[in-house]
């Protein structure tokens, strides 16, 4: 057995699974939603849209965590605003805000010199270089998620299945949308730095869906993809560690195998459930 746990007696690779298994908690709170509404587009955006902050704040030296919490804070409200244009689809106000703000941030990373180090850590994160100050910054991300996700969870509910009817209950589904972009950029400033922005939708998206098969309750969805969180980041790190792989996008890539074989399954269950068809007779 010292093949499974000889890798968890190393210190960075112990930090690393608990700021995986922070961010499983944490991506699962958003992502269910993201899931719901079909915001998977939204999600990528939004990751994208990080980069003019987090380049910003290489160049000018400043906390990498500052620029992405500046940069989700404009693309939320972006989103939010051009959602209110009657004559503009929403997809295409993401589209747009999408290219605006990936191309301010290849023009910023262009004036650098010697951006090519911390852009590859952006795009793809470090998992392994997780510190202890960066484990309690998760922790204090994912109680706040919690708050606002139960906080918002009759709207974000309402929304999800009939905005017409959240407006009619007086949910302010505008205003609930506005929270859980918060939420949804909360999950992915949080992430970035684990698995990094091209990869952070494996752990926002992935585990959601694997688990949506499954449960039968929206809250159930989201406890039981935190714990498909969980499986992929130690079997990604298990396997980075043997095969010597990059230890993010194994994580990421070990989230999309279990939302395929969890939906290889729940085929087969259905399969097997589906009454026979009559044998004809001979009379």
């Amino acid at each position: 057995m010292d093949w499974l746990t000889a890798p968890f007696e190393v210190t960075f690779v112990q930090r690393a699974l608990w700021g995986g298994i922070l961010v499983s908690a944490i991506c699962a709170l958003a992502g269910t939603w993201v899931v719901l509404r079909g915001m998977a587009f939204l999600g990528d955006a939004m990751s994208h849209g990080l980069l003019p902050g987090v380049a910003l704040a290489a160049l000018l030296g400043g906390n990498l965590l500052v620029g992405a919490v500046a940069s989700a804070a404009v693309m939320a409200a972006g989103v939010t605003v051009l959602g209110r244009t009657a004559r503009l689809s929403q997809d295409t106000g993401i589209g747009l805000l999408f290219v605006g703000m990936l191309s301010i941030g290849v023009i910023i990373v262009s004036r650098s010199q010697s951006f090519a180090v911390d852009l590859t850590g952006f795009l793809f994160g470090d998992v392994l270089a997780v510190r202890e100050q960066d484990l309690l910054l998760l922790g204090v991300a994912l109680l706040v998620a919690l708050l606002v996700a139960a906080l918002g969870h009759r709207a974000f509910l309402a929304l999800a299945f009939d905005p017409r009817k959240a407006h009619t209950l007086g949910l302010r589904p505008r205003l609930a949308h506005a929270v859980l972009l918060v939420l949804l950029g909360l999950a992915i400033v949080a992430s970035f730095h684990i698995v990094g922005t091209l990869l952070v939708l494996g752990l926002l998206i992935a585990p959601p869906a694997a688990a949506l098969p499954w449960a039968r309750t929206v809250r159930g969805v989201m406890v039981l993809a935190a714990l498909l969180g969980v499986t992929a980041t130690f079997g990604g790190l298990l396997l980075s560690w043997h095969l010597s792989t990059a230890a993010g996008a194994t994580v990421s890539a070990v989230a999309v195998a279990l939302f395929f074989l969890s939906h290889a399954a729940s085929g087969l269950r259905h399969l097997r459930a589906r009454p026979a068809a009559p044998v004809p007779t001979v009379d």
